[in-house]
């Protein structure tokens, strides 16, 4: 959601006839990286990011006190939960509903919060915005939300400039990798990913023709688990789990890889794909929810339930260099026809149909 707002912001910036105030947290306000207070003026919400209990108190009577006073129209929240209550239009971007759907991936007070706060926006706010027709049709189902008051913006890409990837050699001595073919999947650490089927995979291939695999990603409360798992199946040598990565060193991994796996149970988008195949690196990817949106006919899809079904998709990967020569140029291809102009382009549309009452 924080890739959405630096890109997002920009582009609306851009466009003619809007005036921007973005609301940001304490942690947000003093970074000297983002949009906010340099394209468009910032008013700081005064809650930390990290206090989820401070950051909805703060969302719900901060919030709706400041968008009053800054004299705003409309107020777009971009993380799947808004105010309840002001004197403003309102537009909520729900990105999934994950919470729902696979409960088990949001841990403690965060899943029982999304079960409350997700399904008052959507009913309270004037429109929806999602980030693909598989949402539109989850809220539809599951919320009963009006597809008519839904607007879908599928996410835009972009490739980091003036960033010098670090070395294939500089990786894999960083994450002690011998020179056999490494596969990567960028996913969090969190159950709906289906990463304990993806070890399963792994343990399934014959050593002598077994790659590595880097899941890099923030720490859970299910990492634990997976290396517990990839340690009983025998395959941790094989297996990485760092955390976060700097710039350079996700770059050097994109160029490093084999290929990309993405073998999610449920995605509201799938942003991981789409940047994978904006590097022209391979992928194959699970055929559930948005995936098959953003994949289209430039990766493999298969089924993430079926551990043969991932393993036969992560060979062919593996043992067919015209395949993936071919799936490298037409994800590149597919790519380029997501931006973050035409997100916000949409996002700037769906503010058109509220105001004009048409929520």
């Amino acid at each position: 959601m924080e890739v959405v707002a630096r890109e997002l912001i920009p582009e609306l910036a851009a466009l003619p006839g809007l005036r921007l105030t973005a609301f940001v947290n304490r942690e947000a306000a003093v970074c000297d990286d983002g949009p906010w207070g340099h394209l468009i003026p910032m008013t700081v919400v005064p809650v930390h990011a990290r206090n989820r209990a401070a950051w909805v108190w703060g969302e719900q009577t901060h919030l709706p006190r400041l968008a009053s006073r800054a004299g705003c129209d409309l107020v777009h929240s971009l993380a799947s939960t808004a105010p309840l209550r002001g004197r403003f239009l309102r537009v909520t971007t729900i990105h999934d509903l994950i919470y729902r759907l696979v409960p088990e991936s949001h841990f403690g007070m965060l899943g029982r919060g999304m079960r409350v706060l997700i399904p008052a926006a959507a009913r309270r706010s004037h429109r929806v915005i999602v980030d693909s027709a598989s949402t539109r049709e989850d809220l539809a189902r599951h919320l009963r939300t009006p597809r008519t008051k839904i607007d879908v913006a599928p996410l835009g890409v972009s490739l980091p400039r003036g960033v010098v990837p670090t070395s294939a050699e500089e990786i894999r001595r960083m994450l002690d990798l011998d020179t056999r073919p490494m596969v990567l999947s960028l996913s969090a650490k969190r159950p709906h990913k289906n990463l304990p089927r993806l070890l399963r995979t792994l343990s399934a291939l014959a050593p002598d023709r077994r790659p590595s695999l880097v899941v890099p990603g923030y720490a859970t409360p299910h990492e634990q688990e997976l290396r517990e798992l990839a340690a009983s199946l025998g395959i941790a040598d094989w297996v990485r789990l760092p955390g976060w990565l700097e710039a350079e060193d996700l770059e050097g991994l994109y160029a490093a890889a084999a290929c990309v796996i993405f073998p999610s149970l449920y995605e509201g988008f799938g942003l991981p794909v789409l940047e994978a195949m904006a590097r022209g690196v391979p992928v194959a990817c699970s055929d559930r929810s948005s995936l098959p949106e953003v994949a289209g006919d430039a990766a493999l899809l298969f089924d993430p339930e079926d551990v043969e079904a991932i393993r036969a998709a992560l060979e062919r990967l593996l043992g067919d260099p015209r395949l993936r020569a071919h799936l490298s140029k037409a994800g590149r291809e597919r790519a380029a026809g997501f931006s973050w102009r035409r997100t916000a382009e949409l996002t700037a549309a769906s503010y058109e149909r509220a105001l004009a009452g048409r929520g």
